[in-house]
């Protein structure tokens, strides 16, 4: 989320990943450039840092470089629900042990831009990448924890993990589900932690106050890195275990 969270993502994932034996990495980068959207330029950046696989979501849309950028960069991905929209919504890599990953991108319809139903468009999708790796990852970028859930729910034993993005405020709920698929809601924000979801105090507080269309301004202090490690069965694909990882500066 902006500078604050592109900047302890410098400083801290490296030593993350080694503390913690990572192999690939994902990082969710649609409010990179100053809390919407992401430029070829900053993508480029945080994928020099060790990132394998770049996710987004609604506000992938908000720079209009990225229109070109999705297209010649299959690292990032964008919520493959929306119809007929460029760039992939999946990716196949290989983790540090050569382990091929697969990550698909897939966002919720409940408060959020009527698309196609991400449950359909995953069940549909999910074999073919199956056929590919046993290990899947899924970014569901959603507003409602309901639906986050649900889908968690539809996807066990089908895919590795459904880790829940787009609220920014981390959840307690992370856990692995019967048939082996770990689940967290919403892993968090990496980002400005004095803020509102990762706006200045002030510029959010004008619009609850008053009505008014104000601009929003990205928040710089108390920087937290919010992440969670998976641990992965490479043969199975079974998840044995999610856990959080919040890193403060």
């Amino acid at each position: 989320m902006g500078r604050a969270g592109r900047d302890i993502l410098r400083e801290c994932l490296a030593r993350i990943q080694q503390e913690n034996h990572i192999d690939f990495t994902i990082v969710n980068v649609e409010n990179a450039a100053g809390g919407f959207g992401i430029t070829p330029a900053l993508g480029a950046e945080i994928l020099a840092l060790g990132v394998d696989v770049m996710t987004s979501g609604n506000h992938v849309w908000d720079r209009g470089e990225v229109m070109e950028y999705l297209q010649r960069e299959p690292r990032l991905l964008r919520p493959g629900n929306y119809p007929g929209a460029p760039g992939q919504f999946s990716y196949v890599g290989e983790s540090a042990a050569g382990t091929p990953v697969a990550v698909l991108n897939v966002q919720g319809r409940v408060f959020m831009p009527l698309i196609d139903c991400p449950f359909q468009f995953a069940d549909r999708e999910v074999p073919r990448l199956r056929r590919k790796t046993s290990v899947v990852i899924v970014d569901f970028h959603a507003e409602a924890t309901s639906e986050k859930m649900a889908f968690g729910w539809f996807l066990d034993g089908k895919v590795s993990a459904v880790v829940g993005t787009h609220t920014h405020v981390p959840t307690a709920d992370g856990r692995v589900l019967p048939g082996g698929t770990a689940f967290v809601s919403d892993v968090g924000m990496t980002g400005s932690f004095d803020s509102v979801i990762g706006m200045t105090v002030e510029s959010s507080l004008s619009r609850f106050l008053t009505g008014l269309p104000s601009r929003f301004e990205p928040a710089v202090g108390f920087p937290r890195l919010c992440s969670v490690i998976l641990d992965v069965d490479e043969s199975s694909g079974t998840a044995r275990s999610i856990r959080r990882s919040d890193v403060e500066r």
